[in-house]
């Protein structure tokens, strides 16, 4: 008498669901969609970019500077590095003594104009705090109950309000001014002012909040399949697999000799 051999046999590998011609097709459109189509809208608005930089440079340059001067094409981003040039070097110039005299002389002059004072001072502010990088405006993201209770509302945190307007704010709470982003433009939006204690702040960067936002909930911050987390229910789904068609499988009687 021989042992009975146990070992289950090898499996068939599983077919694939049949699909018909037509939906082969619609599969095939749909992945080359899903493939290309993001990458040709990157492309379409950097090139928008580059060209709209051109045509604002390009009047400001001389002819004899100019590629399409001494070639019979234009040569595309020209403008846009002329600009990244120009923004260094005033940078460069800011930074020294008399660049700095002469922005103060050009703050004294705009400060006393009544229309343009109220325009260059809240832009000037809006610019340093986006661009310089030390603020905490808009670094932090929230979640209030808007537009009416049992509704949240994603929120970009800004500062807290000056003395003047949190004098004048209901109540003995601190509040801090929020901007409230609308889908799918997140540049529109409402700003107001909330209760501290009425924002609940979330692990969530401006960045995933913004493609939270223009998606309108569609793609989720962190839906990223994890490679590991996928291997192991792989790793699981075929061990199931196996141990199903072995319970299947016929039992073969055990041989005499």
């Amino acid at each position: 008498m021989t042992p009975r051999d146990d070992a289950p046999a090898p499996l068939d590998p599983v077919p694939e669901p049949h699909t018909g011609l037509v939906g082969r097709f619609r599969n095939y459109f749909l992945t080359g969609l899903v493939v290309t189509g993001p990458i040709a809208i990157t492309l379409y608005l950097v090139w928008w970019f580059v060209t709209w930089v051109d045509g604002v440079v390009r009047p400001f340059v001389p002819l004899a500077y100019r590629p399409e001067t001494y070639l019979p094409y234009g040569v595309p981003g020209w403008g846009l590095l002329v600009a990244f040039f120009t923004l260094t070097l005033v940078g460069f110039l800011a930074a020294n003594l008399i660049g700095r005299t002469l922005v103060d002389v050009g703050e004294t002059f705009l400060g006393r104009i009544p229309a343009v004072r109220a325009i260059y001072r809240g832009l000037k502010q809006v610019f340093e705090t986006l661009f310089s990088g030390k603020g905490s405006s808009f670094r932090k993201v929230g979640l209030v109950e808007f537009p009416s209770p049992g509704m949240w509302s994603i929120v970009l945190i800004s500062q807290s309000p000056n003395e003047d307007i949190a004098r004048n704010l209901p109540g003995q709470e601190e509040h801090v001014s929020v901007f409230l982003p609308c889908s799918p433009n997140p540049t529109t939006g409402f700003f107001f002012y909330v209760p501290k204690s009425k924002i609940i702040e979330v692990d969530l960067s401006a960045e995933d909040a913004a493609t939270l936002i223009m998606s309108a909930g569609v793609v989720q911050p962190g839906s990223a399949p994890d490679p590991k987390k996928a291997a192991a229910l792989a790793g699981v789904a075929n061990a199931a697999r196996i141990a199903n068609a072995s319970a299947l499988q016929p039992q073969q009687p055990a041989k005499v000799e």
